[in-house]
């Protein structure tokens, strides 16, 4: 179940939402997920893995490539997809873009962000979207209020084709530890800095040791050029402890364990432009 969307429609708030777990680092700007991320919701009943993707842009980089990769592979191999808007948006617009993916399988488009809205506003985008062709449900939610989201589990649960669960009841995501913290970190350079930084940026997890009673986290904070890496430092290295401790009480969230995290930053030009150092970075 493969959630599509524009930049800021809230699909890691959903999948979030969905999993009633922090799995997916969300912001309030764009563009926040670059990677394809899965999360496994199992009941008594199914077993339902949900694929975050990246919001659909025109790419200006090969990082954007990397990531529209992802956003097709997701396309490929669904069995039913969540066709996510901001109600706020321009419902023209999303219904293009719904258009252009040329699904072969059913869909719910999702209207996000109705706690924003007149119910009567919310009522006629439902409507608006109903008679579409790739349109198999509708329905209207709030992930940030975790609203609406029991209707459209029992929506997705009812497209679901039947078989034997893919993981255990106890997995969350295949997605490694080591990966889950480089994007914690990097969610916290949004929350911190200003709007280039983010987007010029990104987290390379070097070491992730156990030790008794403590994990020991070295990470790289990769730069495009020297004077982003003053900045992220700060004067007497403020910045950086302000990055590290806001990020290290986050990762002892969701490793369950004391960390010790040590921050470095490396400046490497164009690298979103790189073949080889965005296969480094983990950009497949």
């Amino acid at each position: 179940m493969s959630i599509f969307g524009k930049p800021n429609a809230g699909k890691s708030t959903l999948l979030n939402a969905l999993l009633g777990e922090k799995l997916a680092i969300v912001s309030p700007k764009v563009q926040t997920t670059r990677h394809r991320i899965k999360g496994i919701y199992t009941t008594p009943d199914a077993q339902i893995i949900f694929s975050d993707t990246p919001g659909i842009i025109q790419p200006q980089y090969k990082l954007h490539e990397r990531m529209m990769g992802a956003v097709k592979a997701a396309l490929e191999d669904a069995d039913a997809a969540l066709l996510l808007l901001d109600i706020n948006e321009d419902w023209m617009e999303a219904d293009e873009l719904f258009q252009t993916l040329k699904l072969k399988v059913p869909a719910i488009v999702v209207i996000n962000k109705t706690e924003t809205v007149p119910a009567k506003t919310g009522a006629e985008a439902v409507r608006f979207f109903s008679d579409k062709k790739y349109t198999k449900q509708v329905v209207a939610i709030s992930a940030l209020k975790v609203s609406g989201i029991p209707e459209l589990l029992q929506a997705i649960t009812n497209l679901l084709p039947e078989g034997e669960p893919f993981y255990a009841d106890d997995e969350l995501t295949d997605l490694s530890e080591r990966f889950f913290v480089s994007e914690i970190i990097r969610e916290k350079m949004y929350q911190l800095f200003e709007q280039e930084i983010p987007y010029q940026s990104t987290v390379v997890v070097n070491e992730f040791k156990q030790r008794t009673g403590l994990v020991k986290i070295g990470a790289s904070v990769i730069v495009q050029r020297e004077s982003q890496k003053n900045i992220i430092i700060g004067s007497g290295g403020k910045s950086i402890k302000q990055l590290g401790t806001l990020a290290r009480t986050d990762i002892e969230k969701f490793i369950g364990q004391k960390v010790f995290l040590e921050l470095f930053v490396k400046v490497r030009p164009k690298w979103r432009d790189n073949d080889l150092l965005l296969r480094e970075y983990g950009y497949q």
